[in-house]
């Protein structure tokens, strides 16, 4: 190998070392932890939410069959652990104001029980919650109303199908009654606001209140 083609393979490595570590610093892996109050300062969420111009994904509690933990009931559904955090979670988003608030639910077992434990009736079951897939993000804006929010009581899967399809390839799967909040912006276009895990909720709560 003579050194003019050694200098152009050399180049060729360090331009695609350039762009490896171009790419791990500005491509976003994982949505913000609106948990930290800097970013949900800078997300605008609570303006947003007053708007009734959200939309969020939330999974559902901690499933039975996947847990040691005492089950609720069926085992197909949450645990006696996962009704305690939904019963918070619910409290939790009674504090933002639910006045102007549609929920939906995945019709599994695990979700239904959810939603009941979070907001104490039964949500409207939809089919496209659970099956998820290429057409969801069509179907999560075609749900939205103006001027309300929408809360959606879902699975991983679907949550981390709707961040791949805005840019979000390699986030992190979510956990159990996490919440994905987006925004809808004039043109109709989401935007990730972030992401709020159950345990964060409280002091995030006590920011607000402050």
């Amino acid at each position: 190998m003579n050194s003019r083609v050694k200098r152009s393979l050399l180049g060729s490595l360090c331009v695609l070392l350039v762009i490896l570590v171009t790419g791990f610093v500005v491509w976003p892996r994982t949505p913000v932890n609106l948990g930290d109050p800097r970013q949900m300062s800078n997300s605008h969420l609570y303006l947003h939410w007053q708007a009734g111009n959200v939309i969020v994904l939330v999974r559902h509690a901690e499933r039975c069959d996947r847990s040691s933990h005492p089950c609720l009931g069926p085992e197909d559904g949450i645990t006696l652990i996962g009704q305690s955090t939904a019963i918070a979670l619910g409290h939790a988003y009674r504090a933002l104001g639910m006045a102007n608030a549609e929920i939906l639910s995945s019709p599994l077992t695990r979700t239904l029980q959810t939603s009941q434990y979070m907001f104490g009736k039964p949500a409207q079951a939809q089919p496209w919650l659970s099956s998820c897939g290429p057409t969801l993000k069509s179907d999560v804006l075609a749900h939205k109303q103006p001027r309300h929010n929408l809360i959606l009581i879902t699975h991983s899967g679907c949550i981390s199908d709707l961040e791949k399809q805005l840019g979000y390839e390699h986030a992190l799967a979510s956990e159990y009654s996490s919440s994905l909040f987006l925004a809808v912006e004039p043109d109709g276009q989401l935007k990730v606001l972030g992401i709020m895990n159950s345990e964060h909720w409280p002091p995030t709560l006590n920011n607000v209140q402050q």
